[in-house]
This record gives structure tokens, sequence and C-alpha cells, in this order.
């Protein structure tokens, strides 16, 4: 059976990880950093990637330790080639192409993206192409058709910043902690997602993409009015965000033919975007298919399967292959209003 190693590094969690063509899990090692970047309130770049520089190597030991097996019983190392911070992608990516020339290995540069795409599918055998999936994230959030391995159709995007970094940015402005997403929703928990009137940026536009920048801008106000305590400021954006999240992706269910509504990224581990999701996918007669909350934030083993599914179609890369900050999905999506690279 195909094992293939997976190392992450694109932002602040390092994760080596083994995973089978058939879906096991054999090994899963990962060191976080939130210790080092919360005195920061955000991720710090250079700390980050000095963290991985540190933690990579053990964690590969580790997991080949775990699994029970050697560097030579791997049939491909995957590593994560971008879009990330390029200090940490550069980190992991070198080291992936270490590892694959000691050892004659055939390197699969991983289109972070593609990961967090394809996980669903690690989770769940029965999801087939096509799909319609929301990928909501800290540096993104976008509609893709997922049509096959390398094949991926973006039907929207946010066109200025994405939710995930809509929750880290409310999460600082209310001192809820690092890190921000975890932090919002466990005070909305406390709090009254009617008690502050904040907006749903381009909820109902004839335009199919997200916007996120006007909603901080609302949060910032609620929180300097004075009026509004902390918790109902975060039910409010919370529900907002879902709202947004739901309308936007509706409209893109009335356009396509999917086997199933699916959502990946870190923001996919809210449980009320998930739950939110799930009534509308039930609401259209589709399947809903969400992987665990620990595949939807960053993690190797979505790298190893994206790398397993990458192998099984014959998609290698050049040791020469470039480490990059940005690398959309679909190279080829029309430029949306306003959204530059992130789109």
């Amino acid at each position: 059976m195909t094992l293939i190693l997976g190392l992450e590094s694109s932002c602040d969690e390092t994760a080596a990880a083994l995973v089978t063509a058939d879906r096991a899990i054999r090994a899963h090692q990962l060191a976080g950093q939130e210790a080092d970047h919360r005195p920061f309130g955000g991720v710090v770049p250079e700390i980050a990637a000095r963290a991985h520089v540190e933690a990579l190597t053990p964690l590969v030991e580790a997991a080949l330790a775990e699994a029970g097996v050697s560097l030579a019983d791997v049939d491909a190392i995957a590593a994560t080639a971008g879009p990330g911070l390029i200090g940490g992608v550069m980190v992991g990516l070198v080291t992936g192409k270490a590892l694959a020339l000691a050892a004659g290995k055939p390197l699969i540069a991983v289109n972070h993206l593609e990961g967090h795409a394809l996980s669903p599918r690690l989770a769940d055998p029965d999801l087939a192409f096509p799909y319609l999936l929301l990928l909501v994230s800290g540096g993104h959030c976008q509609l893709l058709l997922v049509e096959g391995v390398g094949q991926y159709r973006r039907l929207a995007t946010t066109i200025d910043d994405a939710a995930g970094e809509a929750f880290d940015k409310t999460a600082k402005l209310l001192g809820l902690g690092f890190p921000g997403g975890p932090a919002v929703e466990k005070a909305a928990l406390a709090g009254d997602p009617k008690a502050v009137p904040l907006p749903r940026p381009l909820v109902g536009s004839g335009e199919p993409h997200f916007s996120f920048a006007g909603l901080k801008s609302a949060v910032l106000r609620a929180r300097d009015s004075g009026l509004y305590k902390a918790e109902d400021i975060a039910a409010s954006f919370q529900q907002a965000v879902v709202d947004c999240l739901i309308d936007r992706t509706r409209r893109q269910l009335a356009n396509v033919e999917a086997s199933a509504l699916v959502v990946a990224g870190g923001v996919a581990a809210n449980k009320a975007v998930r739950g939110a999701l799930e009534a509308l996918a039930a609401d259209h007669g589709l399947r809903f298919v969400a992987p665990p909350q620990w595949l939807c934030t960053d993690n190797a083993a979505m790298i190893a399967w994206a790398g397993a599914e990458r192998y099984k179609a014959g998609l290698f890369d050049d040791l020469d292959a470039p480490a990059r900050a940005r690398w959309p999905l679909d190279p080829n999506a029309e430029k949306a209003r306003g959204a530059g690279v992130k789109a």
C-alpha cells in the first residue's frame, strides 16, 4: 500500500504525518507555536520560521517511529510548497527536497489549499467529484467546484479580507486572546447574536464574492461605542459571518451540479458555521461533508493525503519546485474586484 510522508509548515503549525492510499493515518506529529506568538496577538513570520527549523526534523523522526517504518519504506515525500508565510514554506519544502534526494524518493510539492480541498476525501471515502467546496481559512475565503485532483474552478473569492482573518482581528479588538477564531467562538457562546447591529457585506448582491473588511470596521465602532458587552459583539460578529457565508454559498448551489456541499479550512472548525452549512445542504437535498475538526486546522495528514492523491495520478515535481507565498488553485479564474493576489 502506497505510503506518503507529508510535511506542513505554511504558518504557525509544524507537522509531519504518514498516510496510506487507503486512508490510514499511520502517524501524525504536530508542534504548535501559540505560546511564541501570544504576546504579539498574532503570528510573527520570523518567529514562526525559526520554530519550524527547530521542530521539523524531530517531528519527522517521531512520525516514522510512531508508524514503525523507516524513510526507505516511504513511497514519496509530500511537502507544502505554498501558499503561506514564505519563510515557513521554505523550511518545509527544503526539508522535503532533502529527504527525497537522500532516500531516492519522488517529491510532491503540494498546494496548501489543495490539502484543505482534498482533506474531506481523507475523512469520507464516499465523497465523489465534483463537489462544491467552501474553503474558509485565515488567508482565504473561496467557493470552488472541485472537479478532480488538480482540477479546481473558482466560483467566488474574497474581495478584501478572509473570514478567518476577520475572526482573528475581532478577537484582538475585543481582547479575547490568541488564537482568535476559537476565542471568538467561546465568547460568542455567552453573548446575544442579535444584540449588535452589524452589516452583512454583499449579502443579496448580484456578484458572487465575499467581503469582511467592513465587518471588521463595524466591530471596532461597536467596541468603541461602549454600548455593548464583548460577548455580545462576538456573538453578533459570528452570526454576521455565518449569514454572509450562507448567502454566498446558497447563490452558488443554484448554479452548479455537485455531489455534496463540503467545507474545509480552519474556520470550518467553528460549530456555528458547520451547523448553518449542514442545514443549507439539507435544504438543497445534498450531502454535507466536513472533516473532523483537527483536520480543518493546518496539519500534515491533509498534505500527505493530497500527496497520495497526486501520487495515484502520476503528478510529481522536480527538486527545483519553487516555494510560493501566493499560489491560486485556479490560476485561470477571472480576477475579482479588489482581490489582487488574494484571488
